[in-house]
């Protein structure tokens, strides 16, 4: 086998480091929390301390083995998140609460599952096969919630959980990555088609009518989100995820235009047909008012006490363990970030934000660094997904946008988020791994060329001796 150009260094090294620091930082506040709040080194805190150890420690080794030119910063990135979130929600935990217990145990089980997509996953190409498959399984996904028998029933106002024996599980987190398989799939194949001119207006070169097929069905999708599950956060996930990835197919602003209006438009009519949207924005604009705040469902206490827990922490926050986010509904789910907020300030909260920022340029570099349009559509899109998850969350919480439900990714307590985030962080180191690795120049073998004419003529481009 030969090898054009210079190959680069593993940096598992470097990632190794890193990752220390980043059990520093995730036991560290566990270790702050406890100080404040007179319980420090106790058997709960040796035990979680420990099994995150192990589990990172394991994922590193794994990367050293099947993903050795895999970026070396995403692992510490999302360990120190992962981190910095179990100490908060232990931290909130009532003397009856075991939900740090739980959210422990469903980070083993992620970072299993992680490490499993890594092992058994040789090469992102192969999920291209299953495009179709993939928008099958995500149609199943998002229907599950509305099966009698295995439907968790409407939970807060939401039908999206799926009860599975003592638990409850919500597969429209788990659907936004076989969304992303899809789109990345049939976008990667269908790029030509899309890319053929229809009519221009002004500067915007509109798409054909007949190959707006692919965009009027997301949005339909996203709308049957809206109306059947009641979910407005998963609505804009969905929608928006594609919206992204179909311009990055095809560098058209006309898609983007479209999408908007659609959006608009959309969203216009539900929350004039849908108590529940209206409830979400008039909550957001009026959140102030009196009515509006002791109003139930669709108060805004929740907002109002997370802005006022954010302003108390002021600039450097009132130190873990010492604030009173608990106070405020949902603080350990859905206001984590008002949690922190009040606990570590502006500039702890910044420092979180920028941590987000960081995973979500990893991950947009390994798309540019692939040879291959689906793994950079694929990359491009999970990144996108996990970038727009924070701006719905940290948008809702400061009152930029309608509050909804969506989780923080990594820091939120919810076993199926963190499952899914888990998941898209194995997919963005098995890209990266790709991208960095040294181009294998020796000939297919007879019999090597898959079905699909599309993935073999990239893989011959930059296969060719």
């Amino acid at each position: 086998m030969t090898q054009v150009g210079t190959a680069p260094k593993p940096r598992r090294n470097v990632e190794l480091v890193l990752l220390v620091l980043a059990l520093i930082v995730g036991i560290g506040a566990s270790t702050l929390a406890g100080v404040d709040q007179g319980a420090a080194f106790d058997s709960d805190f040796w035990f979680q301390s420990s099994l995150l150890a192990v589990a990172a420690l394991a994922f590193h080794i794994v990367l050293r083995v099947r993903a050795k030119y895999a970026d070396p910063v995403i692992l510490p990135l999302v360990v120190a998140l992962n981190g910095l979130g179990l100490a908060m929600i232990h931290r909130l935990d009532g003397p009856a609460d075991d939900t740090g217990n739980n959210q422990l145990r469903w980070t083993l089980i992620a970072m299993a599952v992680s490490i499993g997509v890594i092992w058994l996953l040789k090469d992102h190409r192969i999920l291209r096969r299953f495009t179709y498959i993939s928008l099958a399984v995500s149609a199943a996904l998002l229907i599950m919630p509305l099966v009698p028998g295995i439907t968790a029933g409407e939970i807060l106002g939401a039908r999206v959980w799926i009860r599975v024996g003592p638990m409850t599980f919500q597969p429209g987190e788990i659907a936004k990555i076989t969304l992303a398989i899809f789109f990345a799939g049939y976008l990667s194949s269908n790029r030509d088609l899309i890319l053929l001119a229809g009519r221009k207006i002004g500067p915007l070169q509109l798409p054909r009518f007949k190959d707006m097929g692919p965009m009027v069905a997301a949005w339909l999708v996203s709308i049957g989100v809206l109306i059947f599950q009641r979910d407005l956060g998963s609505s804009v996930l969905f929608f928006g995820l594609f919206i992204v990835m179909i311009y990055v197919a095809t560098s058209r602003i006309s898609w983007v235009v479209i999408g908007l209006l659609l959006i608009l438009g959309g969203g216009f009519v539900a929350a004039r047909a849908f108590s529940h949207v209206n409830l979400r924005i008039d909550g957001w604009i009026n959140a102030f008012t009196p009515e509006v705040y002791d109003r139930s469902p669709g108060g805004s206490r929740q907002i109002i006490q997370g802005l006022f827990g954010m302003a108390d922490g002021g600039l450097v926050g009132t130190g873990l363990g010492r604030g009173t986010p608990d106070v405020v509904p949902f603080a350990n789910s859905d206001m984590i970030i008002a949690s922190f907020g009040e606990e570590l300030g502006l500039i702890g909260l910044f420092a979180i934000v920028m941590m987000y920022v960081l995973l979500v340029t990893k991950g947009f570099r390994a798309a540019l660094g692939t040879r291959d349009s689906f793994g950079k559509l694929l990359a491009c899109g999970l990144s996108f997904a996990v970038a727009l998850q924070c701006f719905v969350v940290i948008g809702g919480v400061t009152r930029l946008i309608p509050l909804t439900g969506l989780t923080t990714p990594f820091l939120a307590a919810g076993g199926s988020s963190l499952l899914a985030n888990w998941i898209i962080v194995g997919l963005l180191l098995m890209i990266s791994h790709t991208a960095r690795s040294p181009l294998n120049t020796s000939p297919l073998k007879p019999g090597e060329a898959g079905t699909d004419a599309v993935e073999n003529d990239e893989r011959k481009a930059v296969t060719r001796p």
